[in-house]
């Protein structure tokens, strides 16, 4: 007589195949695809990198940007969608990248994108962690007191980016270039903020330091008022050079990166560096319209950017970032 064998022990797992599955060739599309719609600025500077290098910031690109759009209820970025169940979608963003580091199929494939470029370049739960803690705190409805608070979030948000940017370009293994990696994304993150600053307050958002709109004389609560631009100018300035503290400091870690990659990092931190600027420029015009780079300007960066690569002597910073990663990032380790 046959023996019947337990039903768990016929019970076959989901094959693990890194990518969902899907065809490689079609991820890297999709992927062209949302960085080509969700950002022109860093679209452009990533046809500075080599092919695979280039293919792998894609596939990272479209799970960072499917994660925003997921957590704000948006469509490539724009005006922040409806906030109800942002804590239900939060959790779905860390299910669907566990699953995908786990070399399990996602259904959406940003999430399968991630699984491979991970797979291929040991990106690791603790470093989508430190990314999915940023949308948690816009879940909780996260307003900074102090300059610290919004470094943290800048950290968590585009900061942990720029540590998995490092090691997808391959960079030494150095925990200096990792931080200077991170300097970059937390530069970029600051002026992503005074641009947005009247769309964010719109959707019910504020991430300027609470401390710094009142030593302007502002209140939380009406800020973004036309009324009180001027004041409002003033917060932002502040803002924008903090950027350019943490942006020289990122320099000198894309001075250790192979020419290539430091000519895509040169030109990508000269062209979010200039919308910062231009926002500091315009004054209290700045949010009478959305402060943008025009393609020309952004061809005379990735020019300016090639000198920077070829000559490759970064000035070191007047001042050295007051927070880095090690600062920043709630547990130790990445």
């Amino acid at each position: 007589m046959t023996q019947n064998r337990p039903l768990l022990n016929d019970m076959r797992s989901t094959p693990r195949v890194h990518g969902g599955g899907r065809n490689r060739e079609a991820l890297v599309e999709k992927a062209r695809q949302a960085i080509t719609d969700g950002s022109r600025s860093f679209a452009m500077a990533s046809t500075l990198f080599r092919k695979a290098t280039r293919e792998r910031v894609w596939l990272l690109y479209a799970w960072c940007r499917r994660c925003d759009d997921l957590a704000d209820g948006q469509d490539m970025g724009g005006a922040l969608g409806n906030q109800a169940g942002i804590e239900d979608r939060v959790q779905a963003i860390r299910v669907l990248t566990r699953r995908a580091l786990e070399g399990q199929p996602t259904a959406d494939p940003a999430f399968d994108s991630f699984g491979l470029v991970a797979a291929e370049m040991g990106l690791n739960k603790d470093m989508s962690d430190d990314v999915i803690a940023g949308f948690a705190m816009d879940a909780a409805e996260f307003r900074p007191k102090g300059k610290k608070d919004v470094l943290r979030y800048c950290y968590h948000v585009a900061g942990a980016v720029g540590v998995m940017m490092a090691r997808v370009m391959q960079a030494p293994d150095d925990s200096d270039v990792y931080d200077r990696a991170c300097d970059l994304g937390i530069a970029f993150q600051l002026s992503n903020i005074v641009r947005d600053v009247v769309e964010d307050d719109a959707g019910g958002r504020c991430y300027l330091p609470v401390e710094w709109l009142a030593d302007a004389g502002l209140d939380s609560g009406d800020f973004a008022d036309p009324d009180n631009r001027f004041a409002l100018a003033a917060v932002s300035a502040r803002m924008v050079d903090l950027m350019e503290v943490y942006e020289a400091a990122a320099r000198m870690g894309a001075a250790r990166l192979s020419f290539r990659n430091r000519w895509a990092i040169y030109a990508a931190a000269r062209i979010y560096g200039a919308i910062g600027r231009k926002v500091r420029s315009r004054g209290q015009l700045a949010w009478d319209s959305r402060t943008r780079i025009g393609r020309m300007a952004k061809i005379g960066h990735v020019a300016a950017a090639l000198g920077d690569a070829v000559i490759n002597r970064p000035s070191p910073p007047a001042q050295w970032p007051e927070y880095t990663r090690s600062d920043l990032r709630p547990i130790k380790g990445w």
